[in-house]
Order: structure tokens, then C-alpha cells, then sequence
């Protein structure tokens, strides 16, 4: 890559949405954040507090400005977030070294989100949380730790489908897209040649020269292509 290119890469990338949809992702992210803290405030929280984590703002970008995106459906939502506190969980709990614990928790939780196929880029920033308050979380347990995860991610994805679906032109969750077709193979016809290259290679004698073989398989070709078409216009 060239000097030129390189600096052009560098430039924004205008988004094609429109004033309208941007406000809409704007509001609908604040109040998706404003209602998820109010509830988590409002359940009911034994001994331990159901704290509202930091990873679900990432995850409110994705839910609100791009709710079609692959990266945002439920299964990457839920499945991106619990698996990685679960990375998160299992590092604090063995690798005592906060930097080395920061880099294993995030490179664990980014394989087991793909291995999963829940890839949700916040999720990273669950594992991370966990390490980053180690100690707090270490003394609540892996119990109230994941129900913690689990509230934020599952409150997360019922504000998301109401939400989401009051607004004008978007439908969430969207469903897997179909597996594309396979591309049609590619016919090669046989000729003379190899006609000629098949016959030699029979253990017995056919009674019927190269040429006479050709001309067979010609008028059969001609027949079929005869049969598709008359078909084809009844059709």
C-alpha cells in the first residue's frame, strides 16, 4: 500500500443512514441504557448489588444503530457476553498478574465467541470488566458474577426487541440468512477426441467406429435440446 492510499484510509467513513435515522439510533440507544439501569435497579438484589455493566453501552451501539448486523442478534448477544464473563471468570480466578490476566481473559473470550459463533464485540469488554475489578468480583463468586452478566445481556435483549420494533423500518432479531446456493457446475460436452480417447480405453471390441459414435451422441444432444425447449414453451 502506497503513502497516498495509506493516509486516504485514514479518512471517515461516511455512514449512508439519514439525519432521521441517526437521531432514532441516538434516542433509542439512551433510553435502551436509561431503562436497563432503572430495572436493574428495581430488582430485587438480596446481599449483592446487580451492577450495570460498562460493556452494555458497546452493545447498545450495536443493538440500536445496527440492529441487522450479524454481530447483534440475540444468540451474539447473550452467548458473546456470558461466554466471556465465563473467560473472564476462570482467568481472575488462576492468572494473578493483571496485565497478563487482561490479555488471556480478552484472547479466550474472543476464541470461544467465535468457536460458539456468538462473536459480539462488547463481550471482549465483559472479560475485561471482570478482570479490571478482579478483587470486587472474586469476593461475590461466579454465581452472583454471571447472574449479574446474564441480567444485563437478557435485559438487554428484551428492551432491544421492544424497542427496536416500535421504530419505523427495522424488524429485530433478524434470522440467519440462507446458505447461498452452490454455483451451477459447468458443462463441458465431449468431443470427437475424446470419444476417441474412451473407446481406446475399452478391455472389449465395440463394433462402432469414432465417428459413428459422435454422430449418435450428436443427434441425442439435438434431441434433448429440442425436448428442454418444447417443454420450456408449454411451461
Amino acid at each position: 500500500m502506497n503513502i497516498p492510499t495509506l493516509l486516504r484510509s485514514f479518512a471517515p467513513h461516511r455512514s449512508p443512514a439519514p439525519f432521521a435515522e441517526r437521531l432514532r439510533s441516538g434516542f433509542a440507544g439512551g433510553l435502551g441504557i436509561f431503562l436497563l439501569a432503572w430495572a436493574l435497579h428495581l430488582l430485587p438484589q438480596p446481599e449483592l448489588p446487580l451492577l450495570l455493566l460498562g460493556s452494555m453501552a458497546a452493545s447498545a451501539v450495536l443493538l440500536y444503530a445496527v440492529p441487522h448486523s450479524p454481530l447483534a442478534q440475540p444468540w451474539n448477544l447473550i452467548g458473546g457476553h456470558l461466554i466471556s464473563a465465563l473467560a473472564g471468570w476462570l482467568t481472575i480466578s488462576f492468572v494473578h498478574d493483571p496485565l497478563a490476566a487482561a490479555g488471556l481473559a480478552v484472547g479466550c473470550a474472543i476464541f470461544l465467541m467465535y468457536v460458539l459463533d456468538c462473536l459480539h464485540p462488547p463481550g471482549a469488554a465483559t472479560a475485561l470488566t471482570l478482570v479490571l475489578g478482579a478483587t470486587q468480583f472474586l469476593q461475590m463468586g461466579a454465581g452472583w458474577t454471571l447472574t449479574i452478566v446474564g441480567a444485563n445481556a437478557f435485559l438487554s435483549l428484551l428492551l432491544a426487541l421492544t424497542i427496536n420494533n416500535a421504530l419505523p423500518r427495522r424488524h429485530y432479531p433478524q434470522a440467519p440468512a440462507a446458505p447461498a446456493p452452490p454455483p451451477p457446475a459447468i458443462r463441458v460436452l465431449p468431443e470427437q477426441q475424446d470419444i476417441e480417447w474412451a473407446l481406446a480405453q475399452e478391455d472389449s471390441m465395440l463394433d462402432i467406429s469414432a465417428e459413428d459414435l459422435t454422430g449418435l451422441y450428436n443427434a441425442a444432444q439435438r434431441r434433448a435440446q429440442f425436448r428442454f425447449e418444447a417443454a420450456t414453451r408449454k411451461g
